[in-house]
């Protein structure tokens, strides 16, 4: 686990740093991101050209989040989950659930703690020492400086935090304005946007091969192969979806997705089928369904409204009843419109009477409570809201979500013939009846189509 101290000491750029690095050496690297950040994930699967896997431990139960976990590493693998965040930082001030620490804990990883040294002589064994002690069960093993000016600067913390702690330095990055990021709504800037990105990967692998002690940290991460006795709640379902096609925007516009969702529909039988709303002309063929997930589609809004052989086709075949269910920036390319700050307005689906509207503030933010009533029963399941906008519906539209977070209540989850389209970000292992009641719209349509 490659874990912060705080927010904005640069993990990120560390992380992908040592992963370039044993990429480089021959390693089988397989990612992981603690929480339900989308952007890392896709920096993780550029480095290593492994599909990254969120692990989110509010989101799901710790027999879960360990078989997504085991499942993925082989012998030899190495496995390196990012951390979110600070490393103590969760879900509240009762428990640690969602933080860094607690998946490292959940799944056994030894924790390399990350600081920024910067204007820091003693009290970065200090600052150390406050994390090791804290909770001794989250087993920091090891610090990596980062935003160093000189290596007698860095030998100097080292002798300073290894005189007070249990743990090893094992390394630096030095200060290093070519391998800075750019960033957005309180996140980075997805990689496809980066137009020197191979630059920065290999720079900054440079950087960890060179003053990272990576034969250290390999021995770190040595450990006996765990078995899981987890089993997929959805492998067994391929009897029954088998054959299923549905239609996945990914491009620069759509491309928030937790990889395990794929997997769940794969091991179910499901065909996912990508597609192009900037690029494409039409749908792909003979789909069941859509699956539209997040992203920026207001930042394409132009370049999307231009697309309007795409735009026609997508509002045709969900008035034709195309089965669809949709996330975030998908509930926003199903309205009328999307605006952004500067008064920007590009045109949408236009299946949904409603206008997207992006907003200076951020409107919420957070691990929520879904009561979503599917197929004639609640289903109770847990997601995560991330947005700068508000869609205003021009008419009532009937909602399936209530919607619980810290004593608030609203409701989400628009309805409109076969589309369900909301702002909640969902996680498919939370509780795996929310898309069984999907799918089994999606069936139910093709009987009826037959």
């Amino acid at each position: 686990m490659l874990a912060g101290a705080s927010s904005n000491v640069g993990k990120t750029t560390v992380t992908m740093g040592i992963m370039a690095a044993f990429k480089k050496r021959g390693l089988r690297v397989k990612p992981f991101k603690t929480g339900p950040d989308y952007i890392d994930p896709m920096f993780h699967r550029f480095v290593t050209g492994e599909p990254s896997i969120n692990l989110d431990t509010w989101m799901l139960d710790e027999e879960t989040i360990r078989g997504l976990f085991f499942r993925r590493l082989k012998e030899n693998d190495l496995g390196i989950a990012e951390g979110v965040m600070g490393l103590y930082d969760g879900h509240s001030l009762e428990s640690d659930v969602g933080s860094s620490a607690y998946l490292a804990k959940t799944i056994g990883a030894p924790v390399i703690l990350i600081i920024d040294g910067r204007g820091m002589a003693k009290s970065a064994a200090a600052l150390v020492k406050g994390y090791v002690d804290f909770d001794p069960k989250a087993n920091i093993v090891g610090v990596i400086i980062n935003r160093i000016s000189s290596e007698s600067h860095y030998l100097l913390l080292k002798e300073m935090i290894e005189a007070y702690n249990d743990v090893t330095c094992l390394g630096y990055f030095p200060n290093n304005p070519d391998i800075v990021m750019d960033s957005r709504h309180l996140g980075l800037v997805p990689v496809e946007e980066i137009a020197d990105f191979r630059e920065k990967v290999d720079k900054a692998g440079e950087l960890a091969e060179a003053y990272i002690d990576l034969d250290k940290l390999w021995e770190i991460s040595q450990h006996d192969q765990t078995v899981s006795a987890f089993t997929d709640p959805f492998s067994g379902l391929i009897d029954k979806y088998q054959g299923l096609r549905i239609g996945v925007p990914k491009d620069r516009a759509f491309n928030f997705y937790y990889e395990d969702n794929f997997m769940a529909l794969a091991n179910a039988g499901v065909e996912v089928v990508e597609f192009s709303p900037l690029n494409d002309a039409a749908l792909p063929e003979r789909l069941d369904g859509l699956y539209i997930g997040g992203g920026f589609p207001e930042i394409f809004g132009a370049e999307l409204a231009a697309n309007t052989a795409m735009i026609a086709d997508i509002k045709n075949k969900l008035e034709a009843g195309l089965p669809c269910y949709a996330e975030c920036g998908g509930l926003m390319y199903l309205t009328n419109s999307m605006t952004l700050n500067n008064g920007e307005t590009n045109q949408a689906v236009g299946f949904f009477a409603a206008d997207s509207q992006m907003t200076k503030r951020l409107q919420r933010f957070g691990y929520v409570n879904v009561a979503a009533y599917l197929g004639g029963k609640t289903i109770a399941v847990r997601g995560h809201e991330f947005h700068h906008s508000l869609v205003t519906t021009a008419e009532i539209l009937p909602t399936a979500y209530v919607i619980t977070k810290k004593g608030k209540t609203w409701t989400c989850g628009y309805r409109q013939k076969n589309v369900l389209a909301g702002y909640p970000h969902i996680h498919f292992y939370s509780n795996p009846m929310f898309l069984t009641s999907l799918l089994n719209a999606v069936l139910e349509h093709k009987a009826g189509q037959a």
